[in-house]
């Protein structure tokens, strides 16, 4: 069995990288920690396409996709090289699979990407290949995207992260990072089970079978870089590597495969 680098990442704001908070001091210890891989897919949940889409720029802009926070943020860059021969590779591969992957040669890095990623690896030092959520795919198929990218990354060596948010409902967020609200905690343990029993059947069916499922996520994109990432391990556990949350509900619940995790 090729061995599998996946971790899955709740985000946050996009000031996480300024903020004091347990999430931000995880993200820079699991860096010092983890060998650099040669590359790695990032699977983002502000990279929203109808299908599958492979970010191959070759020196891929740090993109402030938002509004109203602190200056210093704007200032910020993260310029992590891309892999643009490697995404056109794995996109020829994923076309024999019966899955078609359009490249952009100009999608910059979304604050889902260089938020974490600054904090994990802050030299930048590894390329980076963003990857969309396809939202018109239905489930199953974007677990079956999600399986063909896991072993991929496993055959040429490289890490697979998902950047999303185990819960996401911004108009229910609090004003101060107190107590989580039990219908958040809910649907993160929820993740957590999932994730560790690897169980593809709950998460085809997840908007039905988990709790607070429409109220944790009142729309798709940020849950799925979680489901992608379960997809990839195809029924292998993912363990739990951190929990806290933002706000009152949103998780920064962060997950690994045992090559991560260990």
């Amino acid at each position: 069995m090729t061995t599998r680098q996946i971790l899955y990442l709740s985000h946050g704001s996009p000031d996480l990288s300024l903020t004091d908070h347990p999430a931000r001091a995880f993200l820079a210890d699991l860096g010092a920690r983890l060998i650099r891989p040669p590359a790695a897919l990032v699977i983002s949940a502000h990279f929203e396409a109808p299908g599958l889409v492979l970010g191959s720029a070759e020196k891929p802009a740090t993109w402030h996709d938002f509004h109203g926070f602190p200056a210093p943020l704007y200032r910020v860059r993260y310029p992590a090289a891309g892999a643009p021969t490697m995404a056109r590779q794995l996109s020829e591969d994923l076309a024999v699979s019966g899955i078609d992957a359009r490249l952009d040669p100009t999608r910059p890095l979304d604050h889902g990407i260089w938020s974490p990623l600054s904090l994990l690896w802050p030299g930048a030092d590894v390329p980076l290949i963003p990857v969309s959520v396809p939202m018109a795919a239905d489930t199953a198929t974007q677990l079956r995207i999600a399986a063909a990218l896991g072993r991929w990354a496993a055959t040429n060596g490289v890490m697979l992260i998902g950047s999303g948010a185990a819960t996401h409902n911004l108009g229910a967020r609090h004003v101060i990072h107190d107590a989580p609200d039990t219908w958040a905690r809910q649907f993160h343990d929820w993740a957590i089970d999932v994730a560790a029993r690897g169980d593809l059947g709950a998460m085809v069916n997840w908007p039905r079978e988990a709790p607070n499922a429409r109220h944790a996520h009142p729309t798709p994109e940020h849950f799925l870089p979680l489901l992608m990432c379960v997809g990839a391990m195809e029924g292998r556990p993912l363990r739990t590597l951190h929990e806290s949350f933002m706000f009152g509900n949103l998780s920064m619940l962060a997950l690994g495969s045992e090559a991560v995790a260990a």
